[in-house]
């Protein structure tokens, strides 16, 4: 069995670990960024929420959608439906011994797509941006995918 002191003597896996943790960063601050823009344009999703602006017809005003606040939730969604797969397939890919410099360009490129993607959203810029951002990302984690399977699973 490996022992913690061995992960982290081992560099890929402690790259992984960084470039997650600015992923997983990003993805809590989209959490932040969507109840911001909840409070500040006064759009909730539940009639609890809105008890604090008033009670009755007078609260059910703020029960609405709003085109900023659903941008990014929408991309805050996004990244919930690509950081997940990126965490399991990365954490296998690190720990399966890829060479330092391949893991870290795979790790560097998502994560870039990823903020990319969600300034491409919330700006939000022209297409096809955010699209090729999304593909970037998504090819990324194919690729870890493929070399796990072609170097160390046993099919």
């Amino acid at each position: 069995m490996v022992e913690l002191t061995q992960l982290m003597e081992n560099e890929v896996f402690m790259a992984f670990a960084s470039y997650t943790t600015i992923v997983l960063s990003k993805m809590m601050f989209m959490s932040t960024a969507t109840a911001f823009y909840r409070l500040t344009r006064k759009v909730f999703a539940n009639p609890e929420d809105c008890a604090g602006f008033g009670k009755g017809e007078n609260a059910k005003k703020y029960l609405r959608t709003d085109d900023r606040v659903e941008r990014v939730r929408r991309a805050h969604l996004n990244d919930l439906e690509n950081i997940v797969p990126f965490l399991g397939i990365g954490l296998l890919y690190s720990l399966s011994g890829p060479d330092l410099s391949t893991a870290i360009l795979h790790f560097r490129l998502f994560v870039g797509a990823r903020i990319y993607h969600t300034i491409a959203y919330l700006i939000p810029l022209p297409q096809p941006n955010r699209a090729l951002a999304f593909f970037l990302g998504y090819g990324v984690t194919l690729s870890m995918a493929y070399r796990l399977l072609r170097s160390r699973l046993y099919l």
